[in-house]
């Protein structure tokens, strides 16, 4: 796995091999960062379910102030901590292991951008959908990857939808009431 651009571009991540770890392949991470534009500059983003980290460390090479990265598996984290050292630690990057209902509970952060990739057919998004609008800045985005098409999380609709092989995948921005 490789980071596509910005800053660390070309470098390659190593992660382990653990249980429904799905890294976002190459060619859908590059339609997602043409959805969001290539700079993220200034952004605050939340890799909730940061596995390989690809996400996130695309974000952070990218130009974003503070990518936040949660996971669970002890030798996940490792594999993240190792990866961020192999770019130098870059000081946006915050890595902790944590639970993901825990930390959208309990953190005061808000984010811009939300990549959202839980482990599928568990019930993930269901249990995560009424804490995401306390976590997320007025003009934020989420971006999903799913067993299936979606047309909303909470207030969060999809404006942009891909699919590769049996992974759908969204840009999701909240809906705007009319006035």
């Amino acid at each position: 796995m490789r980071i596509i651009g910005g800053q660390y571009r070309r470098r390659v991540l190593k992660f382990p091999d653990s249980e429904g770890l799905r890294p976002t392949p190459d060619r859908v991470r590059e339609t997602l960062f043409n959805w969001l534009g290539q700079d993220l500059a200034g952004e605050h983003c939340l890799d909730l379910f940061s596995g390989s980290g690809a996400l996130g460390f695309e974000a952070a090479s990218r130009g974003a102030a503070k990518v936040v990265m949660i996971e669970q598996a002890p030798r996940v984290i490792a594999a993240l901590r190792d990866n961020a050292e192999m770019i130098g630690n870059p000081p946006a990057l915050e890595i902790k292991r944590v639970d993901a209902i825990q930390y959208l509970s309990s953190t005061k952060s808000k984010f811009d951008l939300i990549f959202l990739d839980p482990p599928y057919n568990k019930g993930w998004l269901n249990r995560l959908e009424p804490l995401l609008a306390g976590v997320l800045k007025e003009n934020s985005a989420i971006y999903v990857e799913a067993e299936k098409q979606l047309e909303a999380l909470a207030d969060w609709r999809t404006v942009r939808h891909g699919r590769a092989g049996e992974v759908h995948f969204h840009l999701m921005r909240r809906e705007q009431l009319e006035t």
